[in-house]
């Protein structure tokens, strides 16, 4: 098996774990017989179960990031495009193996004790609020209501990974439809 396969195992095991079980309950061995990566190719690619943390973190966000905005490029008018962030949220949140945000969930786990894990939920949470920013901007409303609309959005996130519904997207959708209707 050549490294890119192994690596993309790897990765694929990692994020089911440990999305699914949490950080610290899975260790490397766990990963190796989920992947069928050898241990020794496993560290060979990951020297330290950190690097994988963050690899696994770097790859969802980007499929994350990715499915939002298509989903959102969808809709054609701009003040629906912010709209429809809550309605991706709603689906997401309605998946089988949802189990919260992997990023508010790894800075839970590790973040106090982990920089580079810190960093990657940093930089996750500061590129979707950006996203959210370029929206407004284009829906022509005041730089102000992204902090709000951010707020909303994660917290829906926090909430329908604490209770399992999709209620707090919907409710969150229509936070952010209310305080639109007043710009």
């Amino acid at each position: 098996m050549d490294s890119a396969t192994a690596r993309e195992q790897a990765l694929d095991a990692a994020e089911k774990l440990f999305y699914g079980r949490g950080i610290q309950s899975v260790g490397m061995d766990d990963i190796r017989g989920a992947s069928g990566v050898s241990l020794k190719r496993l560290y060979q690619l990951f020297p330290a179960k950190e690097q994988l943390v963050e690899a696994y973190l770097e790859r969802r966000d980007v499929r994350w990031r990715g499915g939002l905005a298509a989903h959102v490029e969808r809709e054609p008018d701009p003040e629906g495009r912010i709209l429809a962030v809550f309605d991706w949220l709603e689906q997401w949140f309605g998946e089988a193996d949802f189990r919260g945000c992997a990023w508010i969930n790894s800075y839970g786990e590790l973040g106090a004790r982990s920089e580079r894990v810190a960093d990657q939920v940093r930089a996750h949470k500061r590129a979707f609020r950006d996203y959210l920013a370029s929206l407004v901007a284009g829906a022509g409303l005041p730089e102000a209501v992204t902090g709000q609309v951010y707020l909303l959005a994660e917290g829906a996130m926090v909430t329908a990974g604490i209770t399992g519904g999709t209620r707090p997207a919907a409710e969150a959708r229509e936070a952010a439809r209310s305080l639109l209707a007043t710009r």
